[in-house]
């Protein structure tokens, strides 16, 4: 917006138009490509459901347009693809809860909010095909950082088996910073877990750990899901490639 020139509300709100315009274009293509791994996981349940789980919200409310994680699941129920999603209530702030059940429950989507810690004996249990969760910022080598708790999410879909997919923007990438030891992360306010409400729920005099992120390693990524395709292997020549040669889309045609 700064750049803009002349400097005119005619011309800035062409632009702040512009730029809603490409987000969601961006949010459309990336929707695109997870649906083909939604239908690739589909091919072998028979005509029953995908069971996709996510973490936090990288909605429609998050973005400009249908979201990034949350893309791939409004196509396949606007094209008629079975799907069931569960989303993590996402502590201490509950976005899962509060933002992502809201969002797709209203779109009528079959969504069932579960606890944090339900999510690995769901996992263990097979009733997961596949977690999509978005990302902050992603490094160069595909260390991607997101929402507290997605970095246990990750190791539990690799003991498990479940494909872990993240859906990253390209303008999320940050090849200027190497590796996800490198990403500063946010410290928030201890009341965020001390009250629930305006309810102490913690005793006095206990410390509190209150990052707002974690980093989760790329090998631990199965594939990073983009507005140019898929990325897979994660590491950083693919990403470096991908991003290079953005005019011939990652393939996504083959099974990750």
């Amino acid at each position: 917006m700064r750049r803009v020139r002349p400097v005119t509300a005619r011309a800035l709100l062409a632009e702040a138009r512009a730029i809603h315009s490409e987000d969601a274009d961006m949010c459309h293509r990336i929707g695109e490509h997870g649906l083909r791994l939604i239908e690739q996981v589909a091919a072998s349940r028979a005509g029953r459901p995908v069971r996709i789980l996510t973490h936090c919200n990288a909605g429609a409310l998050a973005t400009g347009g249908i979201g990034t994680a949350t893309a791939p699941m409004y196509l396949a129920h606007q094209r008629g693809r079975a799907i069931e999603v569960f989303a993590d209530e996402t502590r201490p702030l509950l976005q899962g809860a509060r933002l992502t059940a809201w969002e797709l429950a209203a779109a009528g989507i079959d969504v069932t909010v579960i606890c944090d810690g339900m999510a690995a004996s769901l996992m263990r249990a097979g009733k997961v095909d596949m977690v999509i969760t978005g990302t902050d910022r992603v490094a160069a080598n595909g260390d991607v950082a997101n929402k507290i708790g997605t970095y246990a999410l990750a190791v539990c879909a690799r003991h498990h088996e479940v494909p872990f997919f993240v859906a990253a923007p390209r303008s999320t990438f940050d090849l200027a910073t190497a590796g996800g030891e490198h990403i500063p992360i946010e410290h928030r306010d201890e009341g965020e877990i001390t009250h629930l409400g305006d309810r102490r729920i913690v005793p006095a005099g206990a410390r509190v750990y209150n990052p707002a992120f974690d980093v989760t390693p790329a090998a631990l990524v199965s594939a990073l899901l983009t507005d140019a395709g898929l990325i897979h292997p994660v590491n950083a020549s693919t990403i470096a490639r991908t991003l290079r040669d953005t005019s011939t889309p990652a393939d996504v045609s083959g099974p990750v």
